[in-house]
């Protein structure tokens, strides 16, 4: 049994997973009659999707420069990380941790699947404090770190990371859906080196397709054939992959608007502290300013009766505002409403 395997929930380490005719096919067929699909053309719609991904991921694999075989396909990173729970801990038994305060849906995800969450806090600049003793206790199989983190829209430590990866034996997921908009490598360069690490991206973010929902998680072998043992047979479906590749076609055009937004990030970030309003704008490593105020749920109400709908985090911590870096016209709306405040 390897390693990976002896972390696994027995019943997934014993699952046959579902197979389609599909799976035992290669080639070109003539005729396509396994499924029960409708027989007449609906522009390729009327047939499945294809269940591996496969032009899809030898395209990004060339993109994002990962074999194919160590990258996984999902509806959004959510998927990712609801099967990654999912195949590693058991119900009412097992344990997550993250760092607080940062995106909600890996206590979601826990949640969901009857799994505790410990949360350990950032220190007040927002890194991971402390030693982390926790990862010896035997029931935590996961842990979630965000990089750049949300809210707070920073990098997380280098040293704190290889730290958590030499010594944690579980898995640690670093999520990077904000990576494109940080000047910093990211952490799948380093896949050969840690097999129990995955690393999160999305075409979300800087590639603009937040609609289609398309997540991607890399990691070696072993651990991607676990996820898609575990993952519905046709889960990315024809559309997403068709634009997938579309957008993927023109790299170009996503830097382009990265380093606009880092324009207008950075535009954003100096007006908003010209304003006695905040308290403080921290730096940014992702797509978004995260500011504290004193007045945040006043500012946060004020903005909705004008029609700009920012996110207030007061909730997860005390007088936070996120606030998305928009088009030219869409920052230049938001601070002169706000210096009118």
């Amino acid at each position: 049994m390897t390693e990976i395997e002896s972390l696994l929930r027995p019943n997934v380490l014993g699952l046959k997973p579902y197979s389609s005719a599909r799976d035992e096919f290669s080639g070109n067929a003539n005729a396509w009659l396994d499924a029960n699909e409708n027989p007449f053309d609906h522009k390729g719609l009327n047939r499945y999707p294809d269940p591996h991904q496969t032009k899809l991921k030898a395209r990004i694999s060339e993109v994002k420069k990962v074999s194919a075989s160590n990258i996984f396909l999902g509806n959004g990173s959510d998927e990712a990380i609801d099967l990654l729970i999912r195949a590693f801990c058991r119900p009412g038994v097992d344990k997550v941790v993250t760092f607080s305060p940062t995106y909600g849906m890996y206590k979601v995800s826990a949640a969901i699947n009857d799994v505790e969450v410990k949360e350990v806090p950032l220190n007040t600049d927002f890194q991971p404090a402390g030693d982390i003793g926790f990862i010896d206790d035997p029931k935590i199989k996961i842990v979630f770190l965000c990089s750049p983190n949300n809210p707070t829209g920073n990098l997380m430590d280098k040293e704190k990371v290889m730290e958590l990866l030499k010594n944690f034996r579980g898995i640690t997921v670093i999520d990077e859906a904000y990576i494109d908009f940080a000047k910093a490598e990211s952490w799948k360069e380093r896949l050969s080196e840690f097999p129990r690490l995955v690393v999160l991206q999305t075409l979300s973010k800087a590639y603009g397709l937040a609609g289609i929902r398309l997540g991607m998680a890399f990691a070696n072998a072993e651990l991607i054939e676990i996820l898609n043992r575990i993952k519905p047979p046709y889960n990315v479906s024809v559309l997403t992959q068709s634009e997938a590749l579309r957008q993927l076609e023109n790299p170009r055009n996503v830097e382009i608007e990265v380093r606009s937004i880092w324009r207008e990030r950075k535009k954003l970030s100096e007006a908003l502290l010209s304003l006695p309003l905040f308290a403080t704008i921290y730096p940014s490593d992702a797509n978004f300013v995260f500011a504290t105020s004193p007045r945040a749920d006043d500012v946060y109400s004020f903005l909705l009766r004008k029609g700009v709908v920012i996110r207030n985090r007061s909730s997860i911590f005390d007088g936070a505002l996120r606030i998305t870096v928009g088009t030219p016209e869409e920052n230049n709306q938001i601070i002169e409403l706000l210096r009118t405040f």
